[in-house]
């Protein structure tokens, strides 16, 4: 490994994360104080408004510095958690100086030089790097992919549909102030008893949303895509394919916003090549690297994004086979979407590409 250490650290590889004052970057901060620590110097990058600010990270006030190419210097894996297009331009250039990128964007998900890594799922994919790059899936593909990776590796995958329920924070910091502010709205009101009400008290304040999400559901995330379809919805479906390795996988996703701050949700439908047993479902689940198995309706338990926000593991409940098929299991599976969803899975594949995978 190259880079500069920090004294105490000699001989640890350097990680730049570069976008660290960002919604997943200040959870990253918080998930690599809480990791075993791997990383001599940890270097902070954002764009030139945040340099200067000081960020906590291991238990030290470390600086941020701006993105340009010195600041990529001697740096062994950075982890950019930036948008699409700062992405394109900035990893091929940190690959450039020698670094491994774990890109957190959507920009390079599909490229097939590039991996898309999940460490319970595909770890041995990490090592097809050509570019120099390894890609970390979306967030909702990531609430549900551990669950679905472990099923499939017993049972063969042969078709999904899923449905989604998104936390606002998927939108970022605008997404979270938004619901905040809508809600301080609609509190101690009447307000969702007539068409159109939450909408005329909420006004022009929707933020990246189409509609209001306070006292709704907004059955939208994402852009347009072909056919009605959003970009959200191919993601899922693009990503679950190339990372369970099934290109021709039929998958049908509907994705939905809800007034859930943090933690997506989604209800799967998943067949498989055989017929399966809910029994063996749960051996499997319960065992499952990354995956706690919470699933006893009789005493009102199953996962909720109350319960999961703030946890690593995907959480799965409501396991059961499909009443008219026997090869179909249905399951509602919730997760952190900005530690598992994004952050984590993050710091887990550049501990993989640190320990030398």
């Amino acid at each position: 490994m190259s880079g500069t250490e920090r004294p105490g650290r000699s001989g640890r590889p350097t990680l730049a994360v570069v976008g660290a004052t960002g919604a997943v970057g200040t959870v990253m901060l918080q998930i690599l104080s809480q990791r075993a620590d791997v990383w001599g110097e940890i270097r902070l990058v954002a764009s030139p408004r945040s340099a200067g600010r000081k960020l906590a990270v291991r238990g030290e006030e470390v600086e941020v510095v701006a993105l340009t190419e010195e600041a990529l210097d001697g740096v062994d894996v950075a982890m950019f958690d930036v948008p699409d297009e700062v992405a394109e331009q900035w990893a091929p250039v940190a690959a450039a100086r020698g670094a491994v990128v774990v890109d957190n964007s959507g920009a390079f998900r599909m490229d097939p030089e590039v991996p898309l890594v999940v460490p319970e799922v595909n770890p041995h994919a990490v090592r097809m790097r050509s570019r120099g790059i390894v890609a970390n899936p979306n967030c909702t593909t990531l609430s549900m992919i551990v669950t679905l990776g472990a099923l499939h590796a017993e049972f063969g995958l042969r078709e999904l549909v899923v449905s989604s329920y998104q936390a606002v924070s998927g939108a970022g910091h605008a997404g979270v102030r938004t619901l905040r502010e809508q809600l301080a709205l609609v509190a101690g009101t009447e307000l969702g008893t007539s068409p159109g009400d939450v909408r005329r008290a909420v006004g022009d304040n929707t933020g990246p949303f189409p509609e209001p999400v306070a006292l709704n559901v907004v059955p939208w995330a994402g852009s347009l895509r072909e056919d009605g379809w959003s970009s959200e919805e191919m993601k899922v479906r693009d990503e679950t394919r190339k990372i369970l390795g099934l290109p021709a996988l039929p998958v049908a996703v509907t994705c939905v916003r809800v007034p859930v701050v943090t933690a997506h949700s989604l209800t799967v439908h998943a067949r498989f090549e055989g017929e399966v047993t809910v029994d063996e479902a749960r051996e499997i689940l319960a065992t499952a690297p990354g995956v706690v198995l919470f699933d006893d309706p009789a005493a009102g338990e199953f996962p909720t994004p109350a319960d999961v926000v703030g946890t690593d593991p995907t959480w799965v409940g409501r396991v059961r086979r499909a009443l008219d098929d026997p090869t179909a299991l249905e399951l509602f599976v919730c997760g952190d979407n900005l530690r598992k969803g994004a952050a984590l899975n993050s710091a887990q594949i550049a501990e993989l590409v640190a320990a030398g995978s």
